[in-house]
């Protein structure tokens, strides 16, 4: 038995912003994936992912009980699947800023939940912001805090504009130019990132006004900026936006910035061969760049592992 494939996703703009009303701006991300099965399996990862899911179930019966009209799964089928072996099979990695947990929630969603909101019917506001709710309190299992983007990207498998928390919508972005010598990359930074003491690091900032009048008038200002210029294709301005925020995310987010990638931020950023920012809640996992032009990004980015998910 296997289940359908869910895939990973990139949350392009948004990180940290989000949490404070910014636009957001997350694609699938079809590289990555993962599927549940129950195939006799016994390796030690497969072992360590049905425990992790029996501790899931556990949760979600709770879940069921304490918020009866958000949703309901089908305990009974998912506690004989566990019993036989099930594990989520996943090629995402963990802690990498690419929604490991994310596809697991939307993977578990799909084949338990009752009445549940499918990708085929017409998907109107209440209804993206139901499942949204749904995810946020299954994922928040693994994060302690979750906005239910990452498994809502996952299930829907399209681009979501998140104009604010309240207001979300499925998108189509410009069509990729393979052609193009632009790109948007990951950059592995070779370790991996928890997103709890990130998050925790980010709430504690937010005490100081300081703090929260520069998010405000700078990180959500570039943030938006951005988003708008991506999905008008408007790629000229989006540089510009880019190299601003870029600027500020290393000025202001230095914690969430593993400290040997300072150097090479500022480089970016000076040469304008790239700029980089979060992916994700940052402290390692993946870096996500921009580049005009990516071979020269390439030639200055030569120790690192580059793997593109777009063209401009």
């Amino acid at each position: 038995m296997k289940g359908p494939l869910f895939y990973s996703k990139i949350l392009l703009f948004g990180e940290y912003g989000i949490i404070k009303d910014s636009k957001g701006l997350s694609i699938p991300y079809n590289f990555f994936k993962g599927a549940l099965k129950t195939d006799g399996n016994e390796s030690e990862s497969a072992i360590r992912s049905n425990k992790n899911l029996r501790a899931f179930k556990g949760y979600l019966e709770k879940l069921a009980v304490e918020d009866p009209e958000l949703v309901r799964f089908d305990i009974n089928a998912m506690t004989s699947d566990i019993s036989k072996g099930m594990y989520f099979d996943s090629s995402i990695p963990q802690g990498y800023g690419v929604g490991s947990s994310g596809a697991l929630v939307a993977a578990i969603y799909d084949k338990y939940a009752h009445d549940k909101i499918t990708v085929l019917e017409n998907l109107t506001r209440e209804k993206l912001l139901k499942l949204k709710r749904i995810f946020a309190r299954m994922e928040s299992f693994f994060h302690g805090k979750s906005s239910g983007l990452d498994p809502l990207n996952s299930y829907l498998s399209l681009p979501i504009l998140i104009n604010s928390q309240d207001n979300i919508e499925s998108t189509s972005i410009p069509s990729q130019n393979t052609e193009g010598k632009g790109a948007v990359f990951l950059l592995d930074s070779g370790m991996t990132g928890e997103t709890a003491p990130m998050v925790q690091i980010f709430m504690e900032k937010m005490k100081n006004e300081g703090f929260r009048s520069m998010l405000k008038d700078q990180f959500i200002k570039h943030t938006d900026a951005c988003v708008e210029d991506f999905v008008n294709g408007n790629v000229k301005s989006l540089f510009g936006n880019l190299k601003q925020l870029s600027h500020v995310v290393l000025d202001h987010f230095k914690p969430m910035i593993p400290a040997k990638f300072h150097e090479l931020w500022k480089r970016g950023i000076d040469t304008n061969e790239y700029y980089l920012k979060l992916c994700g809640s940052g402290g390692g996992g993946y870096i996500l760049g921009f580049t005009e032009d990516f071979g020269k990004a390439q030639k200055a980015l030569k120790d690192y592992n580059l793997e593109v998910v777009y063209n401009f």
